[in-house]
């Protein structure tokens, strides 16, 4: 089975707690209304810039660098997006400055604009993380998890999260870059009657901390696009994946359930900046072609 995020987390403790989270999802698809359109006559958005998360190919990535990131620039992907390598482990990658990995990543034909940074890590060594992203010349930080017991964790809990991501939101601005807040699924639950991901909006500062989405949640039945227009000005970026219901399994963009027509109207219409393609490995090139062409 490949390792995505959700397939990771599932394995790991926060994935138990996610898992039992998951449990408690309303099956009804959100009541959002958005327009209707005919997905056959919509081809592709014919991005410019467009980049990759590197999670799920973080092991071709440890075992080869360079090459794998020429890779994905053959492919056509023009930017990457980072996890942290002290905060995810990768000590190969640790042993790098940010300067060093720079150097490699644009001589690999990609530029470095993002990076998922573990909630402890930006806890515990936030200055050694800005100064990192800092050396790769990153615009944006963005936190990956909270620091919380997922399993446990109440609204408070969560609320006291998004408040303390707002003071490292702080420290980060300070220093040129933008903090970032990206969901997984488990924000897409309710807890006393209430999905977490609103009450997640109301408590980050609309200014220090902007959103990535993560589009993946089409498969519990939430439209990206909704949730862009509904906060207007709040997401700066998102991570692109597609799911047909049909097959009940990840597809290349373009050939799953996503409204990608209206996803980019809206996604146009608020500003966002940054498209990272994150799913399976054997998706990226196809994918890659539905956002050129």
């Amino acid at each position: 089975m490949k390792t995505t995020r959700r397939n990771f987390l599932k394995t790991s403790g926060a994935a138990v707690a996610s898992t039992a989270l998951l449990s408690a999802m309303p099956f009804a698809v959100q009541a959002f209304e958005s327009p209707v359109r005919n997905l056959a006559s919509f081809t592709s958005p014919k991005l410019d810039s467009f980049g990759f998360q590197i999670w799920t190919i973080r092991q071709d990535l440890l075992s080869d660098f360079a090459g794998t990131l020429k890779k994905m620039a053959a492919m056509g992907y023009s930017e990457v997006e980072m996890c942290s390598p002290l905060g995810y482990g990768f000590k190969a990658l640790n042993e790098m400055s940010g300067t060093e990995m720079k150097k490699i990543i644009e001589d690999s034909g990609l530029k470095c604009t993002s990076s998922h940074f573990t909630g402890p890590e930006l806890r515990d060594s936030l200055d050694n993380r800005i100064e990192w992203a800092s050396q790769l010349g990153m615009k944006q930080m963005a936190q990956s998890m909270p620091s919380i017991n997922l399993r446990s964790a109440t609204l408070d809990d969560w609320k006291k999260a998004a408040r303390d991501l707002n003071v490292i939101g702080e420290k980060t601005k300070a220093a040129g870059i933008q903090m970032v807040y990206h969901n997984h699924q488990f924000e897409f639950v309710e807890i006393d009657g209430q999905l977490i991901y609103p009450v997640l909006m109301e408590e980050l500062d609309a200014e220090l901390v902007k959103m990535q989405f993560q589009v993946a949640v089409i498969e519990q039945g939430f439209k990206a696009q909704d949730y862009i227009r509904k906060y207007p000005g709040r997401f700066i970026s998102a991570h692109l994946a597609d799911y047909s219901s049909e097959l009940k399994k990840q597809v290349p963009l373009g050939q799953g359930d996503v409204d990608w027509e209206d996803f980019f109207l809206a996604a146009r219409e608020e500003g966002i900046k940054n498209y990272f393609v994150e799913m399976d490995p054997d998706t990226f090139e196809e994918s890659a072609k539905f956002l050129l062409h």
